[in-house]
C-alpha cells in the first residue's frame, strides 16, 4: 500500500491521506471514504491518462487487479478534481520506493496533461495555516500564485510523465521548484515595514464627471478611511459613476489582502489571478439574500457581501433592495464579518468592504431638479424611503447630496489626482501603526487615535444636542474626521474637521 496527502475544503479545510492498494481480483478501480462526484468520475480520467502515457512509461500500465483507493477520514465528505494526480500516481508508484512527505494536486486531462481547479487556491491558502514548511506539488498553471502563499514549498510539473519523474528523480525534482515571483509582486511599496502592491490602473476616471466638486471631496475621504458613504441625486447626475470610480482610488492593498481576495474568489468558482486592484460586487436589486450573504441549502456558500470584503460593495437603486436584505447588512456593517450557519456546515467570511449606495430623492427622481417637476407628494417619498431604517443609516458614514449636472460644469479632479491625497492619508495611518483604516477602527482604537481637543469636543457635543446622534453616529464623526485630519497633515483632530465631518452626516 502506498499513500500520499491531499486536502479539501468544505465548512473548514480537512486534510486527506489518500492510500491505494492492489488486490487480486477482477480489473477495477473502486474509491471509497464518503467521495463526491467529482472524484467518481476521477477513474475515468486517471484511465485515460495512464492509457496515453503508457507507451512511454511502463509503470503506467494498468494492473489485471483490483485497485481500491482509500480517503481518509472516511466520515468527512469529500469532493473536487484535485485528487486525479495523486491517484494516478500511487497507481504508478506501487513497486516504488519514494518520498511520501508531499501535498499532490491536480487534475488530470485526458491527454495526461495537469490543470489546477478553481478551488485550488483558496485550499493551498487555508492549507498554510495548518503547519509550517509544507510541501505541495502543483499544476505549473497555478505555480507562480501558489509561491506567495508562506509556508509553502512549492513543486510544480506540466503532466502526469514529469510527475512521475518527480518522485523518482531527485535530480529533476530540485529543477521543479518555484522560485520565481509572481509580476505583480515584483514592484511594491514599503511604508513603515510593511508591504503593500499599488495600483497604477484608472481605467475608470473622476476626470469624466463634470462638475460635484463636493462629491467628488467625499469620494476622497471615503477611499482614505474605508468610510461607508451614500449619494442621493436626480437620475444621471453622476451616482453611479462616482461609485464605479471609487475601486481606482482606493489604499493599495497589502499581500495577505491580495491572497484572501484571490481565496474568495476561488470560493465563488473564478480562477482569477492577483490584482493590484481591490474586489468591486454590484448585486442587482433583485438579488436572492443567499447570492448576497451567502448559503445554500447544504454547504455555506460564499455571497456578495464576501466577495466584496477589501474592496467595494455597491448597491444601486438603494429603496428597491429587500426590507430582509438591507436590515440584513446590519452584521456585515457592524461587525466587519458574517457568520453563516447551516445544519452540515457553520462557516465565517471577513466583510471589511467599503459600502457604497446610491438613491434618487424619491420615487420620480426630479425632487432634486430644477426644470422638472416632481410628481410625488410627501407621502410618496416617505413611503420610498421607508426601506432604509435609521439604524442602516447610522452605518453610513457619509452621505452627499449630488446636483444636477449643468452646461458650465467643466472636469475638475483626476483619479490620479485624488489617489496621490489619498495615499497622504494612508501613509499617516500606517506610520501611526493602526492595524485597520480608520473606518474599520473598532471603539477601543478610536479612544487611542481619535484625540480631540477642547474646541473640537464643544463642536461634537453641541452636535450631540442638536441632531440626536447615537453612540454609533459620534463614533463614525470621530473617525472621519481622523481621515480628513489626516489628509490635511493634521496629527490631532481639530474643529474644523469635525465641522466637516458633521456636514456628511445624514440629518
Amino acid at each position: 500500500m502506498k499513500s500520499l496527502k491531499s486536502a479539501c475544503l468544505g465548512d473548514s479545510l480537512h486534510i486527506i491521506n489518500i492510500e491505494v492498494s492492489l488486490s487480486p481480483a477482477l480489473p477495477a478501480i473502486e474509491i471509497v471514504g464518503l467521495a463526491g462526484t467529482t472524484i467518481k468520475e476521477s477513474t475515468t480520467r486517471v484511465k485515460a491518462a495512464l492509457n496515453n502515457l503508457q507507451k512511454s512509461c511502463e509503470h503506467a500500465k494498468l494492473p489485471a487487479m483490483r485497485v481500491s483507493v482509500n480517503l481518509s477520514p472516511s466520515d468527512v465528505k469529500k469532493n473536487g478534481s484535485h485528487f486525479d494526480l495523486a491517484i494516478a500516481l500511487l497507481i504508478m508508484l506501487q513497486k516504488i520506493h519514494f518520498d511520501n512527505d508531499f501535498f499532490v494536486f491536480g487534475e488530470l486531462g485526458l491527454d495526461g496533461n495537469v490543470r489546477s481547479n478553481a478551488e485550488l487556491f483558496s485550499i493551498l491558502l487555508f492549507l498554510s495555516t495548518k503547519a509550517k514548511n509544507i510541501r505541495v506539488l502543483v499544476p505549473q498553471d497555478i505555480a507562480l500564485k501558489a509561491a506567495m502563499i508562506p509556508n509553502l514549498e512549492v513543486f510544480s510539473i506540466c503532466n502526469l510523465e514529469e510527475a512521475f519523474r518527480f518522485f523518482c528523480d531527485s535530480d529533476f525534482a530540485k529543477t521543479c521548484a518555484v522560485t520565481a515571483t509572481h509580476p505583480l509582486f515584483e514592484h511594491t511599496l514599503n511604508i513603515a515595514g510593511q508591504v503593500f502592491v499599488p495600483n497604477t490602473n484608472y481605467e475608470l476616471n473622476f476626470s469624466d464627471i463634470k462638475g460635484q466638486d463636493r462629491a467628488k471631496r467625499a469620494c476622497i475621504i471615503s477611499a482614505a478611511g474605508m468610510h461607508n458613504i451614500l449619494f442621493e441625486g436626480s437620475p444621471g447626475c453622476g451616482k453611479s459613476m462616482s461609485a464605479k470610480r471609487l475601486r481606482y482610488i482606493l489604499p493599495p492593498q497589502s499581500l495577505d489582502e491580495v491572497l484572501l481576495a484571490s481565496a474568495y474568489a476561488s470560493l465563488n468558482s473564478q480562477d482569477s489571478d492577483f490584482s493590484a486592484l481591490r474586489p468591486y460586487r454590484a448585486p442587482h436589486h433583485t438579488s436572492t439574500r443567499s447570492s448576497i450573504f451567502g448559503g445554500g441549502s447544504q454547504m455555506a456558500k460564499i455571497g456578495e457581501v464576501a466577495l466584496a470584503n477589501g474592496g467595494v460593495l455597491f448597491f444601486d437603486e438603494l429603496p428597491h433592495f429587500g426590507k430582509q436584505i438591507l436590515e440584513s447588512m446590519r452584521e456585515p456593517l457592524e461587525d466587519n464579518c458574517i457568520n453563516i450557519s447551516r445544519v452540515n456546515s457553520k462557516v465565517r467570511y471577513e466583510t471589511k468592504f467599503l459600502f457604497v449606495s446610491a438613491m434618487n430623492p424619491c420615487a420620480c427622481g426630479n425632487a432634486f431638479s430644477q426644470s422638472l417637476n416632481c410628481r410625488c407628494n410627501e407621502r410618496d417619498i416617505a413611503r420610498y424611503k421607508s426601506a432604509i431604517s435609521a439604524p442602516l443609516i447610522d452605518r453610513i458614514d457619509l452621505y452627499v447630496a449630488m446636483s444636477e449636472i449643468s452646461a458650465n460644469d467643466a472636469s475638475s479632479l483626476t483619479s490620479q489626482q485624488m489617489h496621490k491625497q489619498v495615499m497622504q492619508a494612508f501613509n499617516a495611518q500606517i506610520l501611526r501603526k493602526q492595524n485597520q483604516l480608520n473606518g474599520k477602527l473598532d471603539e477601543r482604537d478610536i479612544a487611542r487615535f481619535c484625540q480631540i481637543d477642547n474646541a473640537s469636543e464643544q463642536v461634537l457635543n453641541k452636535a450631540i444636542s442638536n441632531y440626536h446622534l447615537t453612540q454609533r453616529g459620534i463614533n463614525k464623526t470621530l473617525k472621519v474626521a481622523r481621515t480628513i485630519a489626516d489628509l490635511s497633515s493634521c496629527e490631532q483632530i481639530q474643529k474644523e474637521h469635525i465641522i466637516e465631518a458633521l456636514s456628511f452626516r445624514m440629518r
